[in-house]
């Protein structure tokens, strides 16, 4: 039997005249009873009103047969990003507030003979738009998730590139970046194969981890890289160790530690470069800072490596004479005592000096791979040098 047969012509006619006091409870009811109505801005409160009503009207349109319980018109009377307000329980509460009201109204509304039948056509009302409600979030859940992996990618391409201005600062906002600092770009071997599989999988596996261990992050696929931008990385080794295991094998680069994304392209540009340098350096760890692959970055052509090692080591040694001496001659020596012989010093001298040189420039020239970076700092030091001496 329809529900036009279990429900009289004079009750859908009397429900219908009343549809407008019906509206009104409910919305009044709303404010009375849930205190998540009131924290919400007045538009956003407006959006919850224009259900309420839309809810009373699709009511009476399904009771009459003249429509199914649609939530589809219920939520389009509001913009979807009403479904960024409140969560699905709170939409849950509000249907039945709506239905409440009138089940509560039910005997001013019936005929003596209807009362039954109308309680009944309010239950199956009720439980028809609960299920659809549920199919509302998940397609908006569905299309929200697409609109902000478009986003990520976006905004992952702007750092990647150096172009981070205030139209990607607020599509950041957007996906809860507004005020995010400390970030840490990684940059390793995506999982997926270039043969067509999906690079959403990789994406995914880099967003729960983050996830699991709290820590905001970004991230996309670009070619065969995987690219993570970290938030809030005060202890980058930490949190770039949280995110190895959702890259493939091979090397796994960070950047430095900048102050936020606008910054963000220096810590990208690092993490690129180091990561393609990296095989440079046969006893390289993974993860690997690119900061420790300065050496073989400035080898492989990073001008900016090359910028750093000459103003951070090869300028630094120059206001050093002796040091600078000791240094030269201990790399082309085959241990203290030969590097003391060489420069008619007592092998603790050498010892001195050469813990001298850490303190200043941070390098250990006992240790081969740090010693390394040394040497091409100041032989980059002494092609620009001698190339200042040639143009003037």
């Amino acid at each position: 039997m329809s529900r036009r047969g279990l429900v009289s012509l004079t009750t859908r006619r009397s429900v219908r005249r009343k549809g407008g006091e019906l509206a009104t409870a409910a919305t009044r009811r709303l404010e009375d009873r849930h205190d998540w109505y009131a924290t919400l801005s007045a538009r956003e409160r407006s959006w919850v009103g224009m259900v309420a009503q839309a809810g009373i009207a699709n009511f009476i349109d399904w009771l009459n047969g003249t429509g199914p319980a649609d939530t589809r018109t219920i939520f389009g009377a509001a913009p979807w990003e009403l479904t960024r307000t409140i969560s699905l329980a709170q939409t849950l509460e509000l249907a039945r507030t709506v239905v409440e009201v009138v089940e509560e109204r039910v005997e001013d509304l019936a005929r003596p003979g209807d009362v039954t039948d109308l309680r009944v056509a309010v239950l199956r009302y009720s439980s028809e738009i609960a299920f659809g409600a549920a199919l509302v979030y998940a397609q908006a859940a569905e299309q929200r998730g697409a609109w902000d992996a478009r986003l990520e990618s976006l905004i992952i391409d702007a750092v990647m590139r150096g172009e981070v201005d205030e139209s990607i600062r607020t599509r950041a906002a957007a996906l809860g970046w507004d005020s995010v600092a400390n970030i840490v770009v990684l940059v390793g071997n995506s999982p997926h194969s270039p043969e067509g599989d999906d690079p959403a999988g990789a994406v995914s596996a880099v967003h729960r981890v983050a996830q699991r261990h709290n820590f905001p992050v970004l991230a996309g696929v670009q070619g065969a890289r995987l690219v993570a931008v970290i938030g809030e990385a005060t202890d980058p080794r930490t949190r770039v160790r949280d995110l190895a295991e959702c890259f493939a094998d091979g090397d796994l680069v960070h950047g430095p530690l900048v102050e936020d994304l606008a910054q963000g392209a220096v810590s990208a540009h690092a993490a690129v470069a180091g990561h393609l340098a990296a095989h440079g350096w046969p006893g390289r760890p993974r993860p690997v800072a690119a900061d420790d692959l300065m050496a073989e970055r400035a080898v492989a052509g990073d001008t900016l490596a090359r910028a750093a090692l000459i103003e951070t080591v090869a300028a630094v040694l120059a206001e050093h004479p002796s040091l600078l001496e000791t240094a030269r001659t201990h790399l082309d020596s085959p241990g203290l005592e030969a590097t003391a012989r060489a420069l008619y010093v007592h092998v603790n001298t050498v010892r001195y000096r050469l813990g001298r040189v850490t303190d200043i420039i941070g390098y250990d020239l006992t240790n081969p791979h740090e010693a390394f970076t040394v040497r091409v700092a100041l032989t980059l030091g002494s092609i620009v040098e001698d190339s200042s001496k040639v143009i003037g």
